[in-house]
């Protein structure tokens, strides 16, 4: 595979982006009447309106031939099938498979890992039904009324998100999260919890994780110098592929949820690392999120990109970020759930693709992941939104809405859309104000619109995984490897040396 801006359809798309600099978003609607119906793109309970960015059939038409180029076809096909995609860690990138509703044997190292993930599947249901059902008592005999998720990164923004987005849905014990090394947030997590009703699941690939496993020992000492150490026992599970570390925490080796090394740490949410999600919705509320995701993959794989909704977003994002010279991209979901969106997509996203090497070694002489930044709307409008408007820079943006309302209070939701669709207008047409600057807004400001019919399990997987698979595409453009994190891993070496 080469690099991008070797290939004749990256060079004909920079003449393509000399032809804008005198065609505005506003001339693209006046000559095409049509053109919101025509860019716009329903899968079940999730729309997509491309139509407010800079583009017309012919640019599109160019941009599929770039990931053509690329061979995003070829790539995608590898990933599902089980392929070592993620070179440098020598590793296949199955994330699909485990929310995918067939049965058809996917190899890795020929290992069908499809009954893998059905046994785990099964081991956690069982376990949220009996904590959920009252069956799994703590040491003193009492049901669990609250859990603690104890990870980071990816065992912690995933999980944090969905708890958070799917609250309607919540009916089991009340789920929170430690993240952060610093204590704060443990001692205000424990503050008002009781020991004898508290079960803590610890997340960790290797159980080695340092933030993790310092929060994870101080919970255990929080816990015993109430209950004794006979009660981790009945109040810490794991999630980890690392049985030996786990056991000598003092946690019983029935009590390990797996992990695979085919399942990136943001990619992981799907699998026992959402074992929070479902202790707090339920298990078949947990398996109709798999069933969202599973549609966005079958789709992401059998559309033709050109109606093919991770794709022209990503293919949209690569023309804005390498030819429109665009260093950032902001994401506004105007729904209070989905405020943690955007710290979860800039982990996706800039940590997928924040690379200047390609998968080969090969140093990148173009742009790769923009700055991704974001915020609740119609918060947003308060804080950022004037950059976005008048700023010097054109900055792309993603609005998410959701059409249901789901709190009674019609007013407060009308007010809500009205306020996304009035951003989106405002960026895309502008305002001139012929007597004074400072009131005018320039426009021409590109922005796509995600819709959710509702936000319940279904639409929510349908959401992330529309966005694995747009990091996914954007990082076969860009001839890198989304699926790997050497810097973090630097650092993370780095304060292992420090240590006092």
């Amino acid at each position: 595979m080469g690099k991008p801006n070797a290939s004749a359809v990256w060079e004909k798309l920079k003449a393509e982006r000399n032809g804008f600099e005198t065609r505005t978003l506003s001339d693209l609607f006046l000559a095409d009447k049509s053109r919101a119906e025509n860019f716009a793109i329903k899968l079940d309970g999730l729309t997509l309106d491309y139509s407010r960015n800079h583009f017309t059939n012919e640019t599109l038409s160019l941009l599929i031939g770039l990931a053509k180029d690329q061979k995003l076809p070829e790539w995608r096909s590898k990933m599902y099938g089980g392929e070592k995609i993620n070179n440098s860690e020598d590793r296949a990138v199955l994330h699909t498979v485990l929310r995918t509703q067939k049965d058809d044997p996917v190899f890795v190292d020929g290992v069908d890992v499809v009954p893998l993930v059905r046994a785990a599947q099964r081991k956690m249901a069982a376990f949220v039904a009996d904590v959920r059902g009252g069956e799994w008592l703590g040491a003193t005999g009492e049901a669990i009324t609250h859990v603690v998720n104890i990870g980071i990164g990816g065992s912690d923004l995933g999980p944090r998100l969905a708890v958070s987005a799917l609250r309607n849905y919540a009916d089991g014990p009340e789920v929170r999260f430690v993240a952060n090394v610093d204590a704060a947030e443990l001692v205000g997590v424990l503050k008002d919890l009781d020991p004898a009703t508290t079960l803590f699941v610890v997340a960790s690939k290797t159980f080695t994780t340092q933030e993790t496993m310092l929060n994870a020992q101080a919970a255990r000492r929080w816990l015993t110098s109430v209950l004794g150490d006979a009660a981790v026992a009945r109040h810490f599970v794991a999630v980890s592929s690392n049985q030996d570390n786990v056991v000598n925490f003092g946690i019983a080796s029935s009590n390990i949820f797996p992990m695979w090394d085919w399942v990136g740490g943001r990619y992981s949410l799907w699998s026992a690392v959402g074992l929070c999600i479902a202790l707090s919705i339920g298990w078949n509320n947990f398996e109709s999120m798999l069933s969202g995701a599973a549609a966005m993959d079958d789709h992401f794989i059998s559309t033709p990109p050109n109606r093919n909704m991770p794709v022209l977003s990503a293919l949209i994002g690569v023309w804005y970020r390498n030819f429109w010279g665009a260093h950032g991209r902001a994401v506004m979901p105007y729904d209070e759930r989905l405020r943690d969106l955007p710290r979860y997509l800039q982990q996706l996203e800039m940590e997928s693709n924040g690379k200047s090497v390609t998968r080969d070694g090969e140093a990148i002489e173009y742009q790769t992941a923009p700055i991704t930044f974001g915020e609740c709307g119609s918060v947003s409008q308060h804080s950022f939104h004037q950059w976005l408007h008048q700023g010097t820079d054109r900055i792309p943006s993603d609005f998410i809405g959701v059409i249901r309302d789901d709190w009674g209070l019609p007013e407060q939701h009308k007010a809500l859309i009205l306020n996304l669709k009035a951003q989106a207008d405002a960026l895309t047409y502008g305002y001139v104000d012929n007597k004074s600057p400072q009131l005018t807004n320039p426009g021409d400001r590109p922005c796509s619109i995600l819709w959710l019919d509702g936000l319940d399990p279904y639409n929510f997987g349908l959401l992330l995984a529309f966005y694995e698979h747009r990091t996914f595409t954007q990082g076969v453009i860009w001839g890198i490897n989304p699926f790997d994190q050497w810097g973090v891993q630097l650092g993370k070496k780095l304060a292992a040396k420090m240590e006092m």
